[in-house]
């Protein structure tokens, strides 16, 4: 068994995650003008970034930009192993809905990672 991440650490996670696609979606794809001219613009590409971001980081590093941050990391439910690319994109993919990502078992499990057999582990009290 693995022990809870608090829901602090998993929202301030994908809000540092949020707040980088944002930056990159205001600086690339937003145009010019005043900030309230540019956030509609951007709202569309911070979804894909975020998407591909959380979803490739996931898969091949095992944390987003926004876990290592705050020191977490993805890990197969099973047997606690490396995720597989699939399961990153059913992680990212029910992450988009916030709802499956803020929506908990009694192992404090979110839909995404029931559906993805992956937790979110601690990397600071493992070393």
């Amino acid at each position: 068994m693995y022990p809870r991440i608090s829901q602090g650490r998993r929202l301030l996670g994908i809000t540092i995650d949020w707040i980088a696609c944002l930056a990159i979606s205001m600086g690339f794809f937003a145009g010019a003008g005043s900030y309230t001219d540019r956030v509609p613009h951007a709202r569309i590409p911070v979804l894909i970034l975020l998407f591909a971001e959380y979803a490739l980081l996931v898969a091949f590093g095992g944390a987003s930009f926004g876990h290592r941050v705050v020191g977490l990391k993805v890990v197969r439910f099973s047997d606690g192993g490396a995720p597989t690319p699939l399961q990153a994109l059913i992680r990212a993919a029910l992450l988009m809905p916030l709802i499956t990502a803020i929506t908990f078992d009694e192992n404090g499990r979110g839909i995404n990672e029931r559906f993805s057999n992956t937790v979110l582990v601690n990397t600071r009290s493992q070393r």
